[in-house]
């Protein structure tokens, strides 16, 4: 989860040292270690219980003939004659090229950007 090094836990412990000294630092580093315990494992059981719930089949089936008629809808704009797939990914231009061009000022100030 967090990409933390020897040094970088190297240098906290150094500083946890100057600023907590060598009678405090044990005790807050054991009730770190216990909040992050209780975190992780929170974040697990978490994760075990909504895992298990999309595993239901009352969750899943539901979703899964969502996603069929949708690519089944797809697939029958497809056929039909005159249907174009126009995202602005796919556009040369980008987004803004199928933009109308911004009137000219009428008073012949051209704004030059």
């Amino acid at each position: 989860m967090f990409d933390v090094g020897f040094s970088e836990l190297f240098l906290l412990s150094l500083i946890g040292l100057l600023v907590l000294g060598p009678e405090r630092l044990p005790g807050v580093a054991r009730t770190i270690g216990g909040f992050v315990r209780k975190a992780r494992s929170s974040w697990n059981s978490l994760r075990q219980t909504i895992e298990a719930e999309l595993n239901e089949p009352e969750i899943m089936d539901p979703i899964k003939r969502a996603s069929e008629e949708f690519r089944r809808a797809g697939d029958e704009l497809r056929e039909v004659p005159g249907f174009k797939r126009e995202t602005a990914a796919n556009e040369p231009g980008g987004a803004d090229a199928s933009a109308p061009a911004a009137p000219e000022p009428e008073d012949g100030n051209r704004r030059d950007d």
